[in-house]
């Protein structure tokens, strides 16, 4: 039972000799049937709710696919291919040419690096912990005390500007703190490590180009010296920003000892000279990727990929016909009126199997001829056939080889005709845009957008009358009658209590009265056998 009972002070049918207790549970039997009545409607509702939800889920998938297919890349896809693509390929969008671009690299960019001229431990047994404090370290020059430090670098932007960086640190941090604060005073623009096997520190900017093209600190994109508060640098991690080297005419002069630090250049179709920080450049919408110098002039052509345009439209129409395949399933689906939901009382007589078996059919046709998805499947059907007015060549889905199933069990499936769709897409693929995608009112908005209208508006419409996994009982329309079912159960299966409490009051003033008359008529027996003597 759902509802608890007081059992004290019940007397069985020891006087009556009635099997009180099976007597009452029959009439209890009885009283009950408008509760398993409404639990049963609570888990049908329970049930259809779960279904609607089921179904909107289709609904979300079909509308998340509607994105791809309101962009022009879908419709325009490019491809493209390269006689070098071991150094350069390219990727294009749909507003580029079609046609062949002649590149020629001759530089790759590249970011500036530089490190310790030599091992920075003092001891190559018992080399630095970067997770020891630097002022318990042994260095091979430049011992870190107690106490506040702090030293100096600088970077510049693409404009060559200089921004100088000033790192603060005392003897208690660690080399491994010391390198996180280079990376986060620089906000991001140069990283140190450290090499075990070398003994050495590696300092490095993590863009690629050259940004200072001055004379500047020798030029180096990482710019420090003997001049500038640079001695943790250039001392106790044995980092110089330049060397001298010896001239042919025997005099010596500073150069930079950092390498790296390029711009990429190239050549484009024999005539234009590009140079660019990255590795990347576009032109007419197409990216070109670099990845080594060239041999000459590496041609890269761009063409229509009709064939990844196909392939997209057909996933999206597949995915319609699956929904219209589910949707109308649940639609069509026979109703058992004679298969209510089972109560506890039923299951536990019952094998799972049978539990099974019973549910299966009890649960079929939980939508038959529901008006929301009916309405819902009605407007999809009519944004498909309808005609598009957009001013371009293709004003209806059949001119491009997309039609409606002539099966009508397909109940409005669509049929592509892929060869006529490739054609569409390779002769004028900017109106089979405007045919699928165009956010205007009217006659002239395109099918797919359309089609999101009433995605939205059937999913709206589901969600008022069954909900989310997120909403209350209170914000849906099943939710509120499933709120008013919970109470009507608790309100009678508090009456259940007392009307089992009567029946046991009734039955034990019964039981009372019979032994009543029991023990007076035991007494006037006794009364009557002793006046025999």
């Amino acid at each position: 039972m759902a509802y608890s009972v007081n059992t004290s002070n019940r007397i069985s049918g020891l006087a009556s000799g009635i099997d009180t207790e099976s007597m009452v549970k029959e009439l209890m039997t009885a009283e009950r049937m408008p509760l398993n009545k409404m639990q049963q409607d609570k888990t049908w509702m329970t049930w259809q709710r779960d279904a609607y939800r089921e179904m909107n889920k289709l609904f979300f998938d079909l509308d998340s696919k509607i994105l791809d297919m309101k962009l022009q890349k879908t419709y325009n896809s490019k491809s493209t291919t390269s006689t070098q693509s071991n150094a350069v390929t390219a990727t294009a969008t749909a507003s580029s040419s079609n046609g062949t671009y002649d590149i020629n690299v001759t530089q790759l960019a590249s970011k500036a690096v530089n490190f310790s001229q030599t091992a920075i431990s003092a001891d190559s047994e018992n080399k630095v912990d970067l997770n020891g404090a630097l002022k318990d370290q042994n260095f091979a020059n430049g011992d870190i005390t107690d106490g506040d430090h702090s030293f100096e670098f600088s970077t510049f932007d693409k404009n060559g500007n200089e921004t100088v960086h000033t790192v603060n640190f005392t003897g208690d941090n660690t080399l491994n703190e010391v390198f996180d604060m280079i990376s986060t005073e620089s906000d991001g623009k140069v990283r140190a490590f450290y090499d075990d096997e070398m003994d050495k520190v590696i300092i490095e900017r993590t863009e690629t180009g050259n940004f200072n093209q001055s004379d500047t600190y020798l030029g180096a994109e990482i710019g420090f010296n003997g001049q500038t508060n640079s001695a943790f640098l250039t001392e106790t991690l044995q980092i110089k920003n330049g060397e001298q080297v010896e001239q042919d005419d025997g005099t010596f002069e500073w150069e930079k000892v950092e390498t790296g630090g390029t711009n990429a250049k190239f050549t484009y179709n024999d005539g234009y000279d590009v140079e660019t920080f990255n590795n990347s450049y576009t032109l007419d919408g197409v990216t070109f990727q670099f990845k080594d110098t060239t041999d000459g002039n590496a041609t890269i052509s761009v063409n229509n990929d009709v064939d990844a345009s196909v392939e997209k439209i057909v996933d999206f129409v597949d995915q319609y016909n699956k929904l219209i395949e589910e949707v109308n399933g649940k639609l069509r689906e026979e109703r058992f009126r004679d298969y209510k939901p089972l109560t506890d009382e039923q299951k536990d007589e019952m094998s799972e199997n049978e539990i099974e078996l019973w549910e299966e059919k009890a649960k079929s046709g939980l939508l038959r001829s529901d008006n929301i998805l009916s309405s819902g499947m009605f407007d999809m059907r009519q944004n498909w056939y309808g005609q598009v007015d957009n001013s371009s060549e293709f004003s209806h889905l059949a001119e491009i080889g997309i039609e409606t199933s002539s099966n009508y069990l397909d109940s409005g499936k669509l049929i592509v005709n892929e060869d006529e769709l490739r054609q569409a897409l390779r002769e004028d693929p900017e109106s089979v845009y405007k045919l699928f995608s165009n956010d205007e009112e009217g006659a002239s908005r395109g099918i797919v957008n359309r089609l999101e209208d009433s995605l939205e508006a059937t999913i709206g419409r589901i969600e008022e009358r069954a909900g989310k996994s997120t909403h209350t009982l209170e914000q849906y329309t099943l939710g509120k009658r499933l709120r008013n079912l919970d109470s009507r159960i608790d309100s009678f299966e508090d009456r259940l209590v007392q009307i089992e409490d009567r029946y046991w009051r009734q039955f034990t003033q019964m039981e009372k009265a019979i032994q009543q008359m029991n023990q007076q008529s035991n007494y006037l027996m006794q009364q009557f056998s002793g006046g025999m003597y």
